[in-house]
């Protein structure tokens, strides 16, 4: 059976041959290279994507603070529409652009993370003077480009920094690991200094920890393999059955994600919940993210890319059905937090599917094409919770069949995948 074993021979063996292992090690030189006794670079990304992370999470906060918790329902469904819509506008400009220029210079993909974190620190320190007049929506747009981008170029960068191909989902895990303890530990300064000074100083607070992510980018070691310009081999490879089923199951993890975020919210501000009721939702959101980033390497030994998604749809699908019959506050964390482990488990083996199955030189054009439809249906399901009712029980189950739709439908395009011509 696909979901319980590696499956067929065939479909266990990419596409690209790479050279033996020489070694035992199933994991990347995470601290230093044994060698040159330097930070190996896998540390050196590492610690540009925490700090990265640490900055975003700074202004997410200001920006929650003025989209959300100091308006009335009424124009908390207005800033959050509009918000939405600025989160899908950034792709208008990576999907075209970035990819490109990723793969075009050698350097290209460190000197794009560079600018990014720099830029976002710019535009931090501008928001700051802007946060209660209109001029902040499109500075946010401006934010979100270069988040964005620079989450494409982490992702593009990782095969980079490990040795076998074996550790893909490994070195994707521990990056998401690093980015949930990097947001964690910034998050209560980040509340904290939201209650003391205000939204401003958060942002400009943030600027700083960008700039010093900007510093610390220029130490992640050049792309080995320039790209070319783009062939129909090339795009022969991105639209392979593999890739495209799995993109596919990805985009309605990512749906359900967008759903979830603002439904949940809805739900307890329509219910006048406390505020710790929803740093109780945030909470579980953490947890069951740092939960499917750990899991994912640790399935990854035992099952293929293909397998670990395929669970991490139902599984959790199965469980949230449970918790829409007895919905209540407990409930409703759960639901949230089996929502984030399942799209932190998916999504780190299908980086690693796409980092495995297509071409080096056209890696950087695969996710930007694939983070600009994850971006579109997860606001998707941002504008389908704003509408929807704030119906606790009937949005878990919503959550539930389609977390059961795409899995099962997933694994039967895996199993004809499998099967010989």
């Amino acid at each position: 059976m696909v979901l319980l074993g590696r499956g067929p021979p065939n479909l266990n063996d990419p596409p690209r041959r790479y050279p033996p292992r020489t070694d035992k090690r199933s994991y990347p030189r995470v601290i230093r290279d044994p060698v040159t006794s330097t930070a190996s670079p896998f540390a050196r990304l590492a610690l540009a994507h925490a700090v990265g992370v640490c900055g975003d999470l700074f202004v997410t906060v200001a920006l929650a603070d003025s989209l959300f918790f100091s308006a009335t329902i009424g124009e908390s469904r207005a800033k959050v529409l509009g918000y939405l819509a600025l989160t899908m506008a950034p792709f208008v400009v990576i999907a075209p652009l970035l990819g490109r220029a990723l793969d075009r210079t050698k350097g290209g993909r460190r000197l794009l993370f560079f600018a990014a974190a720099a830029l976002r620190g710019v535009l931090a320190l501008w928001m700051a003077g802007h946060i209660a007049d209109p001029w902040l929506f499109p500075l946010a747009f401006g934010s979100l480009v270069c988040s964005k981008s620079q989450a494409i170029t982490k992702s593009a960068l990782v095969p980079a920094v490990v040795d076998h191909p074996d550790e893909l989902v490994l070195a994707n895990s521990r990056l998401a690991l690093i980015g949930v303890l990097g947001g964690t530990l910034s998050a209560p300064i980040a509340g904290l200094l939201l209650r003391l000074a205000g939204g401003a100083w958060v942002l400009r607070f943030g600027a700083v920890v960008f700039f010093a992510a900007a510093a610390l980018a220029l130490a992640i070691p050049k792309a080995k393999v320039i790209g070319r310009e783009e062939t129909a081999h090339d795009r022969e490879a991105l639209h392979g059955p593999s890739i495209l089923a799995a993109g596919s199951a990805m985009g309605f993890v990512r749906g359900v994600v967008g759903f979830t975020t603002f439904f949940g919210a809805f739900v307890l501000k329509d219910a006048a919940e406390p505020a710790w009721v929803f740093g109780l939702l945030i909470a579980g959101s953490a947890v069951g993210n740092g939960v499917g980033t750990v899991l994912a390497p640790i399935l990854r030994r035992r099952f293929r890319e293909e397998s670990i998604l395929i669970g991490a749809m139902v599984l959790p699908g199965i469980l949230i059905v449970f918790a829409a019959r007895s919905f209540g506050r407990p409930w409703l964390t759960i639901a949230a937090g089996l929502v984030a482990g399942s799209a932190a488990c998916g999504r780190l083996a299908f980086d690693s599917l796409v980092q495995r199955d297509a071409h080096d030189a056209a890696r950087g054009r695969a996710f930007a094409r694939f983070e600009t439809r994850f971006q579109m249906v997860w606001v998707g399901g941002g504008v389908l919770a704003v509408a929807f009712p704030p119906s606790g029980r009937g949005g878990l189950l919503l959550i539930a069949l389609v977390l059961l739709f795409s899995g099962l439908t997933y694994l039967g395009a895996v199993r004809r995948l499998a099967q010989p011509d």
